[in-house]
């Protein structure tokens, strides 16, 4: 069969349109570390990995492996989740489905790799009591349920140790399949069968390693052998019913070099798929979730028929996709790109959707899948960091997310439960696109900003030490919704990409071309700088800050710079060795006379952390500046603009006492950070410019999603 892929056109039709008939935006975020008990340690890692839903979709629970629970969410109002608490499960719990009132959770016991073992616990939903037990021989994985909740299908991994032998196969034991019966809300033990998967695959025969598995409503069981890059369907009577290899892949302009910059020019050549999640699309066919492990990785989702026959490969448009948007982990380059982890698949009304899980660049796809033969992205959905696993509820028009990545203490983002609704509202998300450029734009970690001179809804923004190997400019449309980044211009020096360089503050030179600000690292041997470009982004100049400051440098430099008549203003982040407590510096730079000068300016206190600045921006009177604190979700108590009068700006000289300017608080943006996309508050609130109209641009900056949900939010509040 002839494979028909999404074109550029639908892309660029999906992230243009200013409006959907039907789309899907995210109500809600739950953190985690809510269904911990009152006086818990909540610094603790804790995850959401794999989610189910009740039959009512009143209440959904997921996997926490890190504190070996089961984490129960009341949907009632799914706008406003109430945490349930945690269930106690005495092991790695790994997979959960409610049937009745009761959960049945594959639960991992292991002792090792070469002794592996795992319970199914069955939980009463209302006491928290694990009612009863099965002993599954082996280590589970996934567990599924039938449609008609006649039973079980659970996959006996018996994982492997990717330390031993370059983490080859075979390592045994080796994995199988078991079905349980289920009557009522009971598990009938007595009666598991086992399904041996042995012989089978190409790779690793005798040492199958089941991965994922689901159940039509015929009773047939699809299992993904992930590191045995093998599929097979077992008929409703228990028996091996089908089995082929899930192939390879060959995909073209994808990056393959963790390199700090984005290079999306090279070939992959036949990648084998090594499948992780399915899930059934209909009684015939159903979709994989390519994520890969020890081979392999297509970076896609692809749909087969269950005799075998290869109906749809993504390919890399998911990734050009995710990487139009922002999202794309270049740190993953090298390894598996975008990273699919899972797929799952309902129908709202009469439109059947498939929903492709991007673990590595937190972005579910959405896809019409009328036509399995040609899947219709729709719609990319930003998530928490790593999202693992999904439930859809089209009973109540809702899709829940399980994103596992909880990166700690010190204000760090934590695992989340995040809702999202299908409504006739414009999609709130992407707010910065790349689709439609001439050529894919891969882009990221926005952390200036800047105003075209005289052209309303014009900008420019820079990235920063992310892409340290192609520092650029993206020229910015924002009176398109969603706005659209329509060029790249790649920073230079004697015509090859300049290298080292971490952006914090652009501004207009008023003759076509820009003024950077670089903020330091001495580290790594990154000196503290202001760089001035043409119109191409070649280097004219290169301006070291003076040895008076250099003496006492920290690595908090420079993070945002404004031109005012000849002088150069530069926002300063943090304290340097020579500032009090709770003060940092606004440097100016005369252009004509080379002289350098500064202001104090005072910070707001922290509550947690540190405060400092992240951006200077001008308009009529005033200067306008970013104060924010370095705290995410409900630990972040401050990002504020603030304004100084430009009269104030009065720099006096570097070995002198310093001016200390008044400032007057103009607009709060957490309540802007929580209500634009319903996510967590973000931390790096880094970007302010005022077009040529007077209205007020911010973008925050997406750390070029390393240890990042990788959104990045682009709007404007009007005139300030």
């Amino acid at each position: 069969m002839t494979l028909r892929m999404m074109s550029a056109v639908s892309a660029f039709a999906l992230l243009t349109s200013p409006a959907l008939a039907d789309s899907f935006n995210r109500i809600a975020s739950f953190p985690v570390i809510a269904n911990m008990a009152e006086g818990e340690d909540s610094v603790r890692e804790s995850s959401a990995e794999i989610i189910s839903a009740s039959q009512d979709g009143m209440t959904v629970i997921y996997t926490d492996s890190p504190l070996g629970v089961l984490g129960l969410v009341d949907l009632t109002d799914p706008a406003n989740p109430q945490p349930k608490g945690n269930v106690a499960l005495n092991g790695e719990p790994t997979t959960a489905h409610i049937i009745g009132n009761r959960a049945f959770v594959g639960v991992n016991t292991s002792d090792s790799y070469t002794d592996p073992s795992g319970r199914l616990a069955v939980i009463d939903l209302d006491s928290g009591e694990e009612v009863a037990s099965c002993d599954l021989g082996g280590q589970p994985d996934s567990v599924a349920v039938a449609p008609d909740h006649s039973f079980l299908a659970v996959a006996i991994e018996n994982e492997r140790d990717e330390d031993l032998g370059d983490g080859g196969l075979p390592q045994m034991p080796a994995g199988f399949v078991v079905t349980i019966p289920v009557s009522g809300e009971d598990a009938d033990c007595a009666k598991m069968a086992r399904i041996d998967l042995t012989g089978l695959a190409e790779v690793g025969g005798e040492d199958p390693e089941p991965e994922f598995v689901d159940i039509n409503d015929a009773g047939e069981i699809v299992v993904t052998l992930q590191e045995n890059n093998h599929i097979v369907v077992i008929g409703a009577d228990g028996q091996v019913a089908s089995h082929f290899s899930a192939g390879v892949v060959t995909l073209q302009d994808v990056d393959t070099a963790r390199d700090g910059k984005l290079d999306f020019s090279s070939e992959i050549t036949d990648a084998p798929r090594e499948p992780d999640g399915v899930k059934w699309i209909d009684s015939d066919h159903f979709a994989i979730a390519n994520e890969g492990d020890w081979k392999g990785g297509s970076r896609g989702f692809t749909i087969f028929r269950k005799d075998g026959t290869l109906v749809y490969e993504s390919g890399a448009t998911l990734e050009h996709a995710i990487i139009e948007i922002g999202h794309y982990p270049e740190k993953r380059s090298k390894s598996k790109g975008v990273e699919i982890e899972s797929v799952d698949f309902a129908r709202y009304g009469d439109t059947p959707y498939l929903f492709a899980v991007s673990e590595r660049a937190s972005v579910i796809g959405v896809y019409d899948l009328t036509d399995p033969a040609a899947p219709d992205l729709v719609q990319l959905l930003p998530s928490g960091i790593s999202p693992e696993g999904t439930v859809a509820i089209p009973s109540r028009n809702l899709l829940v997310t399980a994103n596992e990545a909880d990166l700690g203490e010190d204000g760090a983002a934590r695992a989340h439960v995040m809702v999202y609704e299908l409504t006739q509202d414009a999609p709130a998300y992407p707010m910065l696109t790349s689709a439609g450029a001439d050529r894919l734009i891969g882009w990221g970690a926005l952390g200036a900003l800047t105003a075209v001179d005289d052209q309303p809804g014009q900008l420019v923004a820079a990235s920063d030490s992310v892409y340290s190997s192609m520092p650029s400019l993206y020229h910015i449309d924002a009176t398109q919704t969603p706005a659209r980044i329509t060029a790249q211009t790649v920073i230079t020096r004697d015509g090859a990409a300049a290298q080292k360089l971490d952006i914090e503050g652009v501004t207009t030179d008023g003759e076509g071309g820009f003024w950077l600000a670089i903020e330091g690292n001495a580290a790594k041997l990154v000196p503290h700088a202001l760089i001035h470009v043409d119109g191409s982004g070649e280097i004219q100049d290169e301006i070291a800050l003076p040895d008076e400051l250099l003496a006492h440098q920290r690595r908090f430099g420079a993070e945002g710079i404004a031109r005012i008549g000849n002088r150069l203003w530069i926002a300063m982040q943090r304290e340097w060795g020579d500032d009090p407590k709770g003060q940092v510096k606004l440097l100016a730079y005369d252009l004509d006379s080379g002289e350098w000068g500064a202001v104090r300016y005072p910070l707001e206190a922290a509550e947690t952390g540190w405060v400092g600045l992240s951006e200077i921006a001008v308009q009529g009177d005033h200067a306008y500046i970013i104060e924010r604190d370095n705290q995410i979700g409900d630990a972040a108590r401050l990002k504020k603009i603030f304004r100084v009068a430009i009269s104030d700006l009065q720099p006096a000289a570097l070995d002198g006492d310093l001016p200390v300017v008044a400032k007057e608080e103009v607009r709060d943006l957490i309540p802007d950070l929580k209500s634009l996309t319903n996510g967590y508050v973000v931390d790096k609130v880094e970007g302010l410019a005022f077009d040529a109209a007077g209205d007020a641009w911010i973008v925050t900056d997406n750390d070029g999603v390393d240890d990042s949900s990788g959104e990045t939010l682009f709007w404007s509040p009007g005139k300030l």
